[in-house]
């Protein structure tokens, strides 16, 4: 299987820290108090763009405000966890070649 290229932006990283990779529900009151530093419609933008690629599932794909937000389950897409949590911490190292050059 081909590795994702995944692309994310500080808003999005903020967002999926704040779920939490490791699967479980986080509902939408406690989603905003994590993502405290985030302004309303950043989150949601952010939110909505999420959903959209697939990394992030929610009970409700439509809302609007805070009060919307606020009623809804959120979790990462446990598909994408692995190929997400490279993306948030990039390693520039290349593997170290297993084979020996004999002289």
């Amino acid at each position: 299987m081909a590795k994702r290229e995944i692309n994310l932006d500080g808003t999005e990283i903020s967002v999926i820290k704040a779920l939490g990779l490791g699967g479980g529900e986080v509902d939408g009151e406690t989603l905003v108090s994590r993502a405290g530093d985030l302004d309303a419609s950043e989150l949601i933008d952010a939110l909505k763009g999420l959903i959209g690629q697939g990394y992030i599932d929610a009970d409700k794909d439509s809302f609007y405000s805070l009060r919307d937000l606020e009623k809804i389950n959120f979790h990462v897409n446990t598909g994408y966890a692995k190929d997400l949590k490279e993306a948030m911490n990039p390693k520039d190292e290349k593997p170290k070649s297993r084979r020996v050059r004999r002289e």
